[in-house]
């Protein structure tokens, strides 16, 4: 609609699709909000955000100075910031409020620590309504993965199974919010807009989550850590 790329309206409306024909075949364009999709290999290819993408049956279909001002109107793509180590990391203005890793010196007990499986998934913080990475790039889940999700922000890892990162990223990063994502899980751990201490929001997201009963998503369960070994 209006606002949408600049002060220009889009020819594509939220949620429709279109049909281009290509030198070899013929292509949908689809739009998802400000994420406007092809289903040719350019586009599918490219290793920008889904948001960020572009290609020239895009280009062709909405106009050379539409697809201009609709990527510069988006927010800045990453901005650098100093880490605790000294050294450097490109994230976006979108980043989420997320805990980060920390490597564990081998002098420090962990005894009574809560502790869990480390997944072999994708970081995603749910904001209520769509999924973001730790550096602020939307994933476009398809409606019915999130339909069951609560309402309030989520922490937690969209995840395959044991040694399947690869299929889990080709998945989640592909832009293409179909029925693939039926193989993924959202395996949560944290609820981050909640102040209340860490055992606290545990009670309370397995309490959310069986309210919502949602049929993509579980608890990560964690259990205290009896000592080093």
């Amino acid at each position: 609609g209006a606002g949408e790329g600049g002060e220009q309206e889009s020819k594509l409306a939220d949620g429709d699709t279109a049909e281009v024909e290509g030198s070899s075949s013929t292509y949908t364009l689809t739009r998802h909000g400000s994420t406007y999709m092809c289903s040719c290999p350019a586009w599918k290819n490219q290793s920008a955000p889904v948001d960020m993408r572009t290609c020239k049956h895009l280009r062709g279909y909405l106009g050379e100075d539409f697809e201009t001002a609709r990527l510069g109107a988006l927010p800045s793509r990453a901005a650098a910031t100093k880490s605790g180590g000294g050294g450097s990391a490109n994230k976006k203005e979108t980043a989420p409020p997320v805990l980060l890793a920390h490597k564990w010196e081998v002098d420090h007990d962990p005894s009574g620590w809560w502790m869990s499986e480390k997944l072999d998934g994708i970081r995603a913080y749910w904001d209520g309504a769509q999924f973001w990475s730790r550096l602020g790039n939307r994933f476009l889940a398809p409606p019915w993965f999130t339909a069951a999700l609560p309402r309030h922000p989520l922490d937690g890892e969209l995840w395959m199974g044991r040694k399947l990162f690869q299929r889990t990223t080709s998945v989640v990063r592909s832009g293409d919010a179909g029925a693939a994502w039926k193989q993924l899980l959202y395996v949560v751990f944290d609820a981050p807009a909640s102040a209340a201490p860490f055992e606290e929001r545990m009670d309370e997201l397995r309490a959310a989550l069986d309210r919502h009963a949602p049929p993509y998503a579980r608890w990560h369960e964690h259990v205290r850590c009896a000592g080093v070994d």
